[in-house]
This record gives structure tokens, C-alpha cells and sequence, in this order.
């Protein structure tokens, strides 16, 4: 039996090695983070954008000019704001985003990170993107005056024209550009008809001849029978599950008194609802908003129907940001908004330029909110 135990020996890895260990981890994350920083994601971000009163004028363009200009009508004062909520995307097809930007995106509530593929589908070009969205927003404010003045009993006559006719399309040798649309399949097109309602129109025949009544420019667009109205036959082409006429199509206005809408450099259709509000406060008595900092976002057609937008997060942050404490929110994008509503902010849900009015009327008047359908906050 041994007496004694002799004490464990405790040998120190050499300094040299550990000191060349934590070395190689700085480098290799040195060289993380600089690839993170460099090399392009393919992915695009999504941020809250500029906000702007519909009720003032443009802050950035260094003219301040009015947002809204109406000649030929009576205005009236307004206060408050009705904002219009615009989206930022940082990056595009040739020039992305890095990781870093990306990981630091995703832990951003106000930010949202998304597929490039979602703002520029394959095969079409930066310049295409930009064009669309131009004539998403000319078309968005001329549905947006027609909204408005029909929300105040005016009267705006409309037609849906040929704006262009694709070489070899079903169309081709048919109809020309400048044709006045007037009924699909005996299906009249209206004043609160727009594009969409010729499309689905359209698409109802699934693919068999369309019967179209159509007019030349000039000849009038609202007799039914007479000098001047012609009928054709057409087949829609099915292209890629949507059947197409192969033309282009617009709508213009005669309005009853001029409204100018201006908004440089802002693309999109989703200016709409607001727009329309701005014009109605300024058209009639009283303060459409009770002088309160009020935001918005949704499409909006000639019939005054108020359809859903992209970056709805976004915008609800933005309209925080810029101080509203209402927001008016499309309907179907609620889904979108429930569980993501910043702190403060009182979000409603509208599906019509009505039922948005009536909101705003509501708040006003101090009545009763209680009563007023809102996008869930959880």
C-alpha cells in the first residue's frame, strides 16, 4: 500500500497554438463578414418610403406643389393630413442587396425581405418595371377622380378605348387603336366599368368568340345601335392560362371640372383610396378628417371599390413614423396587418370609398369607433 500519491501533473497547451487558433477564427469571420457585405443575395428589401399629405404639397420635388389641384369647382379649407403611404425597395436586378443588408432586414419589423422575382419577373427589364408602375398610377389617380366625383353625385362619363393592337394577335385586322369598347358578349361596359372588367369579361368566354360592340373615335360611345357602332368576332388566344385579345386597353375621362394630380416619381396603383379622399375634403364642407393626422393605402376603382396593395407592413410603420394615429387599411390585407400594427396606431378596414368616408366621418364627429370594422391587432 502506497503511502503516498503523487500529484496529478497539469500540463498548459502551448500559447503559441491557442494564440493561432483564436487568430484563424478572427480571420475566417473577418472574411465572413466582408463577403457578407460584398456578395449580392437574391433578394430585394422592402421599406417604409416618403409620406405625403394628399391635402399639401410635395415636400421633395422643391416646388412644394399641391398634390391635388382642382380648377372650375368651389374648394374648400381642409387641415390635418390624409396621407398616402409609399414603399422603398433598396436594390433591383443588376444591383442587389448584400447579406448584410439581408440579415439585418430580417430582424427589422419595419422591413420585409422578399424574392427579386416578386418586383421583377424573369424576362422583364428594370425599365418595363418602371413603365408599368408609371401607368399603374396614371391610371390609379384617373380612377381615384372618377371615385370621388361619383361619391358626390357628379357625373363622369368614361370609355374604354384601344390603346394598341399586337401584330398577329386575334385582335389584328379587327380592331385599331383608338376603337371605343363598348359590350362583351352583350355585357355593356358602364361609367364604373375599367380594364379589369374587360378582362373578366373576356376571360368569362374561356377561350369560345367573343361578340364585341365596339365604336370609332368620334362616332360617339354611349348608342347602342346606330351610325358608327360595329360588332366583330373575336377568339381569344389562351396564353398561359389567361385568354387574350392581344390588345392594349384604356380608360379615358370627360370630367365635369379639371383635377390635377401630381405625384413625380412614385409608381404604383395603391395611391388611390387616398387620393379620392383628398379630393372629396377638398371639394366639400368641413374637415372629411376633423383636422386629425390620418393615413391610408388601396387601390381604388372608378366604382369606388378599394382593392389590396403590396407592403402593407411597411406602410403602417411609415404612417407611425410620420405621426397618423388612423390608418386605412384594404380589407383583404388584413390577413397582413393583424399581429404587425405598430404600437398606437388605430387600424380599419375598408373595402369601399363609403365605408372609408364613413370612418373618417365617424372620428370626426367623436362617435362611437366601437362600431367600425378594424383589422385585428393580434
Amino acid at each position: 500500500m502506497a503511502l503516498f500519491t503523487a500529484p496529478a501533473v497539469t500540463t498548459k497547451p502551448p500559447r503559441r497554438r491557442r494564440g493561432f487558433v483564436g487568430l484563424s477564427f478572427l480571420a475566417a469571420a473577418l472574411i465572413l463578414g466582408i463577403v457578407l457585405s460584398v456578395v449580392p443575395a437574391p433578394y430585394l428589401i422592402e421599406e417604409p418610403g416618403p409620406v405625403f399629405n394628399t391635402l399639401g404639397t410635395n415636400p421633395f420635388d422643391g416646388k412644394q406643389t399641391p398634390l391635388i389641384t382642382i380648377d372650375g369647382h368651389a374648394t374648400h379649407p381642409t387641415s390635418g393630413s390624409l396621407d398616402l403611404l409609399t414603399v422603398s425597395v433598396v436594390g433591383n436586378q443588376t444591383q442587389r442587396p448584400n447579406w448584410a443588408e439581408i440579415v439585418g432586414a430580417w430582424f427589422d419589423p419595419s422591413k420585409a425581405v422578399i424574392p427579386v422575382e416578386a418586383i421583377y419577373p424573369t424576362g422583364v427589364s428594370n425599365t418595363q418595371v418602371d413603365q408599368q408602375n408609371t401607368l399603374d398610377m396614371e391610371q390609379s389617380q384617373k380612377s381615384a377622380v372618377t371615385a370621388a366625383l361619383a361619391h358626390e353625385g357628379l357625373t363622369v362619363s368614361t370609355a374604354i378605348t384601344v390603346s394598341a393592337v399586337e401584330k398577329g394577335s386575334p385582335a389584328a385586322g379587327k380592331l385599331v387603336k383608338g376603337d371605343v369598347i363598348q359590350a362583351i358578349d352583350g355585357v355593356a361596359l358602364t361609367a364604373n366599368s375599367d380594364v379589369d372588367t374587360l378582362r373578366s369579361l373576356i376571360a368569362k368566354s374561356g377561350g369560345k368568340p367573343v361578340t364585341i360592340r365596339y365604336s370609332k373615335p368620334g362616332t360617339g360611345t354611349s348608342a347602342a345601335q346606330g351610325p358608327g357602332v360595329l360588332t366583330t368576332s373575336i377568339t381569344p388566344e389562351n396564353v398561359k392560362g389567361t385568354y387574350l385579345l392581344g390588345i392594349g386597353a384604356s380608360v379615358s375621362y370627360d370630367f365635369p371640372f379639371t383635377v390635377t394630380l401630381k405625384l413625380a416619381d412614385v409608381g404604383g396603383p395603391s395611391a388611390g383610396q387616398m387620393f379620392a379622399l383628398g379630393i372629396i375634403d377638398k371639394i366639400t364642407s368641413g374637415k372629411l378628417n376633423g383636422g386629425h393626422r390620418v393615413a391610408g393605402t388601396g387601390t381604388i376603382t372608378a366604382g369606388g371599390i378599394i382593392g389590396p396593395i403590396g407592403g402593407i407592413r411597411q406602410k403602417m410603420y411609415g404612417a407611425k413614423a410620420a405621426g397618423a394615429t388612423v390608418f386605412l387599411a384594404p380589407a383583404s390585407n388584413c390577413n397582413e396587418v393583424t399581429g404587425h400594427i405598430p404600437s398606437g396606431l388605430s387600424v380599419y378596414s375598408v373595402s369601399t370609398l363609403d365605408q372609408s368616408v364613413h370612418v373618417l366621418d365617424t372620428i370626426a364627429a367623436k362617435g362611437d369607433t366601437s362600431t367600425l370594422a378594424t383589422c385585428p391587432t393580434s
